[in-house]
């Protein structure tokens, strides 16, 4: 088996990657579920670029295409020539003479994303768009509606999150039944996916659409709603 050992600046960053520099023992299927077109974007909300990871062979990994968007948003990763796996369920991209540009580690129930610096997300996002939402951006007032504009309720997001990344919401007095009773109190922002949350556990998932606004995740079940901003 061969075995690559990519040394960082930091003394204990050493990366040890076996069998995984041509493509070896990677479950195509793997692969494929892997590969696809990303946003690659700084957690606080700063702009990214968009790379395509392929399954191609390369060295080092597996091709990529779209680096060069990264030129101005995030210089480092322009030079990136290859993706791989890391053997710990992360994915690294690597310029071409096999030096880490940057290491997305797995996270459950999150998109994977770097450890050092600013955290990058490398994650799958609307058509168009070229950050994240974070709490400041999304700060503001919305409205809860059907795809046919019946309004159901106002939400108005809190700018002001706590150590846990939970801002405060409000709604307005005139919320329909079934969404008052939901006593919803807190929101949250996860990637793409904004999540209004009760005190007795309550919750409405949302996932962001290309122009910004957002529609109720298929999770949720029920009827189609939206929240637009006003």
């Amino acid at each position: 088996m061969t075995c690559f050992v990519l040394r960082l600046a930091a003394p204990a960053a050493a990366l040890l990657f076996c069998g995984m520099a041509h493509g070896q023992d990677v479950d195509p299927d793997i692969l494929k579920a892997q590969a696809g077109t990303y946003l690659v974007a700084p957690e606080d909300g700063g702009a990214g670029c968009r790379m395509t990871l392929e399954t191609d062979m390369a060295i080092g990994g597996h091709s990529l295409s779209g680096q060069d968007a990264c030129t101005k948003p995030l210089p480092a990763l322009a030079e990136a020539a290859a993706w791989n796996f890391d053997g710990n369920g992360g994915v690294i991209l690597i310029d071409a003479t096999r030096k880490l540009l940057a290491r997305f580690v797995e996270n459950e129930g999150s998109p994977p994303k770097t450890q050092d610096g600013t955290p990058l997300l490398l994650i799958a996002a609307p058509d168009g768009i070229d950050r994240l939402p974070s709490v400041s951006s999304l700060a503001g007032i919305w409205t809860m509606q059907r795809p046919d504009g019946e309004r159901l309720c106002g939400v108005t997001l809190d700018g002001h999150a706590d150590a846990d990344g939970n801002a405060p919401l409000s709604l307005s007095g005139d919320c329909a039944a079934n969404v008052a009773r939901l006593k919803l109190a807190v929101w949250h922002i996860e990637g793409f996916g904004l999540t209004l949350m009760g005190g007795d556990g309550s919750s409405l998932g949302f996932d962001m659409r290309a122009d910004g606004n957002f529609d109720k995740s298929k999770e949720e079940g029920g009827k189609p709603l939206s929240l637009v901003r006003q």
